[in-house]
């Protein structure tokens, strides 16, 4: 499997993230989780 980039599913949205190779870590974009919590607290 390709884990360069990939667009994961957080609560039916999507959030880009990138995997890191030599450290073995998911990347993941923070605008696209303020996105999601800031659209959460308006309600």
């Amino acid at each position: 499997m390709n884990k360069s980039n990939k667009i994961q599913l957080f609560q039916k949205q999507t959030v880009r993230t990138h995997w890191d190779d030599k450290k073995e870590l998911w990347y993941f974009s923070i605008i696209d989780v303020i996105a999601i919590l800031a659209d959460k607290a308006k309600g």
